[in-house]
């Protein structure tokens, strides 16, 4: 089945005014075929890579939710209507039964010296782990898999419009699970219904179902036991899973039964995040697995799951929760539609064992940026920085003293990375970037589609998948359907051409926020590169000097607020300001088997890719910006100056950029930089409020503080409310933790935090702010 449409069937817009049709397409893809995403990273894994994915044609995709008799080996009236039944009985299941696994998994020496060390154990009786049991007989129930598949089949319908999958990257899936290789599918935590939505698409291709690790609560003991029979491993109790993995029995089982399921062939399926104790322990404790040689080796699979509206989180299920949901689904609006991309598998092995991925320059962030931030230098230093804290702190401990933490981290940065960029991009996550960093203030809605089409153009020219297509008003009409509780229409009674613009509240700039990370995640390159040109510029305006250079090399006069940027950027010191701007990225921007030079240089050249710099042949006599910081002065030099050095003379011949058409640019520009704007002024507003702030005080209070001043600057300004959301609060805290800024100390009652001494100067908090605030275009908006 090709690629569905926008469905304006299942969407209402609320407003009643309708969208005025047209005959231009957007078009899913480029030529006859589609990107090709999830391919293995040829640095890291150049052996897996051979196994190439098949290329996805134009109609590669199906929606499992649409059954019908062509999907069963039978046909007529009957079968119509039982179609949905015929195909779950249909699809091979693998079934898992428990068998002789608890003996097997109290034999394991892990839990033998955990079970020594426990004073209340009693030698030899496998009763001493009865709260153990059912965790350790989670099993795959052939019957009563096949009923909760058909049950998810006919709720999501409900809830979906569609789920697609495309069959041509499961060939390299069912190749991968006969070589007797155990698969482990990575995906990035959004949502209750991710690890759902990838064992059903698993399911209907009759493929092995995995075992989930579920950090979701259950309450309902009868949920559990159900869920326990389709190969779902709840942790026990009320803890999270970085309080269960503390606990050196309940870990010692843990990681004894992952051992025995991949000794048993099975899939399993984890999630990662970039918050750490969320996911990242398991795939740690898969390689050290592998590393002591009690299994062999794995094949890893990133999953991208993109949602066109991301369903609200749960992280606390009862059954009478999931009764009132599913009652609710009969008077609620739909969420849109799903798209489910399988990576293709690389061999954990062939990772580890390879020496191929980078952790040999990886430096704290406090080593590669303070000097730049206190001491004024102008090149940072070269290396990575290191991200440790995304093991939890007593795992992350335990492999620091057999000098492993850093291969772990990066193998979870790298999933994290692969299953991000293989997400594809959405329609509402398009209209969602567009109002959100380019039309905050509003947009007509003529222009909307225009702007859309051009960004889904982009998005493709950069290998970059998209989930819609069809006209371009039903895929408009659909996207501002789903976006609706959002956004704000207005239209007078004599023009037809409305205007859109997004509510200003929190919870609207935060939905908006989160579809759109999709996309910066594709334009992450441009928006690195953008900011770095932008942090230069607004070094030139604050000199006072001006923007625009005279050919006949006289001095501009002094002028303010002039928007055509006229200058020579050096090559030298744009590629640092972008070098010293990926330092602050969050986990999942960067690959880490990239270094963080390569990336800068990239950044700078995606800007003329996309026709925002040109290289420029400087003339003798015409003076060349490098912006470099000399004892706080702005420096212009000549090309024919006999005082200039030999090394910035080789500096400056080596390239130089200019911006083309400074009349039009700054529109691309000014998109570009947004993009990393909400990250970057959290960071700044965190900054900002240290002073106001009481410590040392308990990791959790300290959060809250700062997420209330977050949230009253966001107020103060009535704007930009994507920048106080728990999850940018919780970014800026671990930045200025890596930058040394702030100080954990381990206590008995848990972790505190307090600033460090260096930054109880206001000059030094002062330097951070605009160190960090070059980088906004728009900060003082």
């Amino acid at each position: 089945m090709g690629l569905q449409s926008a469905e304006p069937h299942k969407a209402a817009i609320s407003w009643g005014l309708k969208i005025k049709r047209k005959t231009k397409m957007v078009a899913p893809c480029l030529g006859m075929f589609r990107p090709t995403m999830g391919q293995c990273c040829h640095q890291c894994t150049p052996e897996s890579l051979r196994n190439k994915l098949e290329q996805n044609s134009w109609d590669g995709f199906r929606n499992i939710l649409s059954i019908n008799e062509k999907h069963t080996r039978f046909r007529g009236w009957l079968v119509r209507r039982l179609c949905c039944v015929l195909f779950v009985s249909g699809c091979e299941v693998f079934p898992s039964p428990a068998t002789d696994r608890v003996e097997r998994v109290y034999q394991s020496n892990r839990v033998k010296e955990a079970l020594a060390a426990e004073p209340q154990a009693e030698q030899g009786q496998i009763g001493c782990l009865p709260t153990f049991l059912p965790l350790i007989n989670t099993c795959i129930s052939s019957g009563l898999t096949r009923f909760v598949g058909w049950l998810f089949l006919k709720m999501l319908a409900s809830v979906f419009g569609s789920v697609q999958v495309s069959p041509n990257h499961l060939p390299a899936l069912h190749k991968a699970s006969q070589e007797g290789c155990p698969l482990v599918y990575v995906y990035v935590r959004q949502s209750a219904l991710d690890c759902a939505l990838i064992s059903l698409a698993l399911f209907c291709h009759s493929l092995r179902v995995p075992y989930t690790i579920c950090p979701v609560k259950i309450n309902n003991s009868l949920l559990r036991m159900i869920l326990q029979k389709v190969g779902v491993v709840l942790l026990n109790g009320d803890l999270t899973e970085e309080e269960f993995e503390r606990n050196p029995l309940s870990s010692a089982v843990m990681i004894s039964l992952v051992c025995e399921l991949l000794h048993e062939g099975q899939a399993v399926s984890v999630a990662v995040s970039a918050e750490p104790g969320q996911g990242e322990q398991w795939l740690a404790r898969i390689r050290q697995l592998i590393k002591e040689g009690s299994v062999p080796d794995v094949s890893l699979v990133p999953v991208g799951i993109s949602y066109s509206c991301v369903p609200p989180a749960d992280p606390q299920i009862g059954l009478s929760s999931v009764v009132k949901r599913l009652l609710s689904l009969l008077w609620t609006r739909s969420w849109g539609s799903v798209r489910i991309d399988l990576a293709q598998p690389f061999s954990l092995k062939e990772m580890c064992d390879s020496g191929r991925c980078r952790v040999d320059d990886w430096l704290p962030l406090q080593d590669l940026l303070l000097p730049v931030i206190l001491n004024n230098r102008s090149e940072s230093a070269n290396g990575c920085r290191r991200m440790s804290w995304l093991l939890p702190r007593h795992y992350a401990s335990e492999l620091k003293a057999h000098h492993q933490d850093d291969l772990s981290v990066a193998i979870i940065l790298h999933l994290l990375h692969s299953a991000t960029s293989c997400q594809s991009v959405m329609s509402t996550s398009v209209v969602s970037s567009l109002l959100l960093h380019r039309h905050r203030k509003g947009v007509k809605l003529s222009v909307l589609c225009r702007d859309l089409s051009w960004l889904t153009e982009e998005l493709l020219f950069r290998n970059k998948d998209v989930g819609f297509g069809g006209t371009l008003s039903r895929v408009v009409h659909y996207s501002l359907s789903l976006l609706s509780p959002h956004l704000i229409m207005a239209a007078a009674p004599s023009r037809k051409d409305p205007l859109i613009l997004p509510r200003p509240s929190p919870a609207a700039a935060h939905h908006l926020s989160l579809q759109a990370q999709t996309v910066t995640h594709a334009f992450i390159l441009e928006a690195v590169g953008a900011c770095a040109v932008s942090a230069m510029l607004s070094e030139v305006a604050v000199s006072g000097v001006s923007s625009r250079v005279r050919s006949d090399g006289v001095d501009g006069a002094e002028v303010k607020g002039d928007m055509e940027f006229d200058v020579v950027l050096c090559q030298t010191e744009l590629t640092n300001r972008a070098l010293q701007l990926c330092h602050l990225l969050p986990p999942g921007f960067m690959p880490p088997c990239q270094s963080s030079h390569s990336f800068a240089l990239d950044a700078v050249d995606s800007l003329v890719r996309c026709g925002i710099l040109i290289m420029e042949q400087v003339p003798k006599g015409v003076p060349i910006c490098d912006v470099w910081k000399r004892e706080g002065t702005f420096s212009w030099t000549t090309s024919d100056d006999p005082y200039n050095s030999d090394s910035d003379c080789e500096e400056m011949e080596s390239r130089s950029y200019k911006i083309t058409q400074p009349s039009q640019c700054p529109d691309l520009l000014f998109f570009l930089c947004s993009l990393l704007s909400g990250y970057l002024r959290s960071l700044c507003w965190a900054t900002s409020s240290l002073e106001t702030l009481l410590s040392p005080l308990p990791e959790a209070d300290f959060k809250t503080q700062m997420h209330c001043q977050l949230c009253d600057m966001a107020r103060k300004k009535k704007m930009h409310y994507e920048s106080c959301s728990v999850e940018a609060v919780h970014t800026a805290l671990r930045t200025l933790i890596d930058l040394g800024v702030l100080l954990e100390k381990q206590e008995k009652e848990g972790v505190f935090l307090s600033v460090s001494s260096l930054f109880h100067s206001s000059e030094n908090r002062q330097k951070l702010h605009r160190f960090v605030s070059q980088y906004l275009y728009n900060y003082h908006i």
